[in-house]
């Protein structure tokens, strides 16, 4: 979806002539991963991290386009919203310090881009939702004019022929309607690439489904949209309702969401997902780029399959399989789940003991699968995002006592803290480097809090004494400054 395009009305000549282009690209997939030199090389990490824009007041600024033409870096891109921006974070060896170096890197471009914002009397904050949004903030007016953006909303709303509407429960359930996806512009995330051999591909993206509701119980940091208090990850019903384009009668024949945690596991590899997601999903973007892929394999050369990365970028699972062409062609997971902030190093905690915790379990994958459903894998899920470290999970009981047993989050993170360190090690991650962004995550369970309960606790305290909208204002600037310390949430004190 980063690919800027000229147009956002397509016949359905342009529609025949993609899918039949997907066809070729799929069966071209399939034999280059069954070429046994094909994606080979060692385990690489990288991220994109979406950010707000503010002013001074801890509001929406609309200012994307002169930040980015003033800053001029080819990492930085546009997001949906205009208040919204996205900085693709230079890929690193596994080995080492992987984390330490995109941290350093996060903390330097959130300096530099406070610095361009400040001359446009805005800053710069990553954080799931921002809690100061009001529905002003949406509309064709908020979205980024660009085409990609406008042939999205109309594809979806084509499909679906009616108004986009989202209904989230919580402690103040909201319900609203819209005829755009602005509303999905509210979610910035940190999404995570890890590279992956295509004979490791299926075990790993099967314990990385996993291990996600554990890790996202303990990243949580979007309890609120448009002033109410909602799930501790509002960002995933939030994207879920906003971009899921079926129509009632598709959804209750249970045809798969665009937006999903997946519909079971793995079997064998990367080509499932792939050719998944060009079965289930209509196409929303038909462009072409002329070249032939199978020709191109037959030639001896390494095809783009640009179709089939432009579709797969308009299906969102949770957990993305992503093919890229650079470096002789390699495979990818991308971890979309996690959400941005509050700090580069709480980031790069929950990136830590995600991938670790993914690593580690994939030894045991193929004793777990049968032990926990994949239904079971999703509730958990849903109910991590929910409820974040106070969620309940379900989890194999290694005494076979029960078939399945409820565990505290909290307790499954704990439990599992040795699980995550063995992985990261196994990939060559440094010993101290384990230990630094571990233990943040172990500070985090024992204090239990999170950027989300951080949130909601300074909500509620300043509810006592201010209205409503002065109570967000005052919690997100001090959000601000305390993400400017880079000092883990876990530690965070209280407003005075």
């Amino acid at each position: 979806m980063g690919l800027e395009i000229t147009k956002s009305e397509f016949t359905a000549r342009e529609f025949r002539q993609f899918r039949a282009k997907l066809g070729g690209n799929l069966e071209a997939l399939d034999q280059l991963l069954a070429a046994p030199a094909f994606g080979q090389g060692p385990a690489t990490m990288g991220a994109e991290l979406e950010i707000y824009i503010v002013d001074k007041q801890g509001r929406p600024l609309s200012v994307n386009h002169q930040i980015l033409d003033q800053f001029d870096d080819p990492q930085l891109t546009l997001e949906l919203n205009r208040y919204n921006l996205e900085y693709n974070l230079s890929p690193v060896p596994a080995q080492g310090k992987p984390f330490s170096a995109i941290e350093q890197e996060i903390s330097t471009v959130l300096g530099r881009l406070n610095e361009v914002a400040a001359d446009h009397c805005g800053q710069v904050v990553p954080i799931g939702i921002l809690p100061t949004l009001k529905r002003r903030h949406f509309g064709p007016h908020a979205m980024t004019d660009q085409s990609r953006y406008h042939a999205l909303t109309k594809a979806l709303a084509k499909m679906r022929g009616e108004l986009f509407c989202i209904r989230i429960n919580g402690p103040e359930p909201i319900s609203l309607r819209s005829r755009d996806v602005t509303l999905e512009g509210a979610n910035t995330s940190l999404q995570l690439h890890y590279r992956v051999v295509p004979e490791r591909f299926a075990d790993l993206y099967n314990a990385l489904q996993i291990a996600t509701p554990v890790a996202l119980a303990c990243a949580v940091n979007s309890p609120i949209l448009l002033g109410q208090r909602l799930w501790h990850e509002t960002r995933i019903p939030l994207f879920k309702h906003a971009i899921d384009g079926r129509t009632r009668d598709v959804r209750e024949s249970h045809l798969p969401s665009r937006v999903s945690y997946g519909n079971g596991w793995v079997r064998h590899g990367a080509y499932e997902l792939f050719a998944e997601a060009v079965n289930m999903h209509q196409p929303i973007l038909p462009i072409c780029n002329g070249e032939d892929a199978l020709e191109t394999l037959q030639s001896g050369m390494l095809p783009s399959l640009f179709e089939l990365r432009l579709h797969q970028g308009t299906v969102w699972p949770w957990n993305r399989p992503i093919f890229d062409d650079a470096d002789g062609g390699h495979l990818r997971i991308e971890m979309r789940a996690l959400p941005a902030g509050p700090t580069p190093c709480d980031m790069m905690a929950n990136a830590a003991f995600l991938i670790g915790l993914a690593e580690g379990l994939s030894n045991e994958v193929e004793h777990l699968m049968p032990a926990i459903p994949f239904r079971t894998v999703a509730y958990n899920f849903y109910r991590a995002a929910e409820h974040g470290m106070g969620a309940q999970l379900l989890w194999p009981d290694k005494t076979f006592g029960e078939p399945l047993q409820s565990v505290s989050a909290v307790e499954l993170a704990q439990s599992l803290m040795p699980v995550a360190e063995e992985g990261l090690l196994q990939i060559g991650v440094d010993k101290a480097e384990v230990r630094r962004y571990l233990d943040i995550i172990r500070q985090r369970l024992k204090l239990q809090q999170t950027g989300a309960s951080w949130q909601l606790k300074q909500f509620k305290r300043l509810l006592r004494t201010e209205v409503r909208h002065r109570a967000l204002t005052h919690m997100v600037r001090e959000y601000i400054e305390n993400a400017r310390t880079n000092q883990p949430v876990a530690n965070w004190t209280d407003i005075r």
